[in-house]
């Protein structure tokens, strides 16, 4: 009955979409989110679709949100102030998801999680080569969870040197795969995963500064010096950080013709645990010096074709130390897995079919962290800044299935 119950649910979730895609019978439009009002062009010039970027999205974020080769008319208000950048419109943008959900695991049927996620955006240009970005995330799950992504960026900051530096807080893994602009309802898990109890050893979100170089030769070097320790409140001294440590981690990647580009990531960090051992339960736990240090590294590879055909790698290896009570010593844990991600655009970035697959995979001592999904994702571009999904997920590692059919939107 479980099986038949699914397979109904699916079914009834397929159709919902596609009676939703023939009735609507949309004609393209152009959608204006924030920096599209500002340069009046279509999401499509650095997206497609919403959210993945493409080339030219990227090359613009680099470059301080500015289009180097067109103005932005009245950006700025004219005070007479020649020191005195303000932005005549406060760029803001809308992002909101929604999704009808069946998944086994919870024995709850169908739920309908809409809104599942609503996030306010900002950013742009402040004046030459300066500027900021920000997502202040109104809902997720039904809580307010506050900022996410918060940056400064000095763009260029050596003459004739593509040399950029940013402050504030971001992923840890945003030189790879940015978690954000994935196309699938699924997640990139090995980016998440902590695997020690207390940890907040991650490529999650973190406060720290990022120092990125691009050279002639496609070769971009980048460098983070990171908290370590995510995104949580300050404490009673107004300080973030928990501890004295700092993670720090860098990739170099390198462009091999057109269609193919390899990297190699490294993240080295020591920790103070929030989570120590109850001495009762553990004695001899006051007398530990409670403590993590690790490192997670491991290559990772893109392959495009004709912009109709992406096809993501990643393989990482990391190890944390974690003390034995039972043993009286420190023993290193080992973890290892990775992510292989393929989309397929059959027109290119003007595709309003497109498809996509994810699978996840991690294989760690502390068996409670290990993970493998495999994702089946269909995709139609509704408007350009509308998008509707259909995705299954079925868990390997514990026989389980998700089926989501929903929405992702952009304004």
């Amino acid at each position: 009955m479980k099986r038949n119950s699914a397979f109904i649910t699916v079914g009834g979730l397929v159709i919902i979409v596609l009676g939703v895609i023939l009735l609507s019978q949309p004609e393209p439009v152009e959608a204006i989110p924030a920096f599209a009002r500002k340069y009046s062009m279509s999401c499509t010039t650095c997206h497609a679709p919403i959210p993945r970027l493409k080339a030219y999205g990227d090359d613009f974020a680099g470059n301080g949100f500015v289009l180097t080769d067109q103005e932005a008319p009245r950006y700025f208000i004219s005070t007479g102030d020649d020191r005195l950048n303000l932005i005549r419109d406060l760029p803001i943008a809308l992002r909101l998801e929604g999704f009808i959900k069946h998944q086994t695991e919870t024995g709850r049927e169908t739920d309908f999680s809409s809104p599942y996620k609503l996030k306010l955006l900002s950013g742009g240009s402040l004046t030459d080569n300066v500027a900021y970005y920000f997502v202040f995330f109104l809902s997720e799950y039904g809580e307010v969870v506050g900022l996410e992504d918060a940056l400064f960026m000095f763009n260029d900051i050596i003459k004739n040197q593509d040399l950029d530096f940013y402050i504030g807080q971001f992923q840890a893994a945003d030189p790879l795969f940015k978690s954000d602009l994935r196309l699938t309802f699924e997640n990139y898990q090995i980016y998440k995963t902590k695997i020690l109890k207390g940890s907040t050893f991650s490529l999650s979100y973190d406060r720290g500064v990022m120092v990125t170089y691009g050279l002639p030769t496609g070769t971009d070097i980048i460098l983070e010096i990171l908290n370590g320790n995510g995104i949580g409140e300050a404490d009673d001294y107004k300080v973030y950080d928990k501890d004295k440590y700092k993670n720090v981690a860098g990739r170099i990647s390198q462009d091999i013709g057109e269609n193919l580009r390899l990297g190699v990531y490294g993240l080295y960090g020591k920790e103070t645990l929030i989570a120590e051992p109850d001495p009762e339960l553990f004695p001899g736990a006051e007398n530990v010096d409670y403590k993590n240090e690790g490192w997670i590294a491991g290559p990772d590879m893109t392959v495009t074709w004709k912009d109709k055909l992406e096809l993501n790698l990643q393989y990482l290896e990391r190890r944390d130390d974690a003390y034995s009570f039972a043993k009286g010593a420190t023993e290193e844990v080992e973890s290892r897995g990775g992510l292989a991600e393929l989309i397929i655009m059959p027109d290119g970035d003007r595709s309003r079919w497109y498809a996509a697959a994810l699978y996840n995979k991690i294989d760690s001592d502390f068996d409670e962290n290990d993970y493998e999904t495999i994702t089946a994702h269909i995709g139609y571009v509704l408007r350009t800044n509308i998008r509707l999904i259909l995705e299954n997920t079925y868990d390997i590692e514990n026989e389980e299935n998700r089926a989501v059919v929903g929405f992702v939107a952009a304004f």
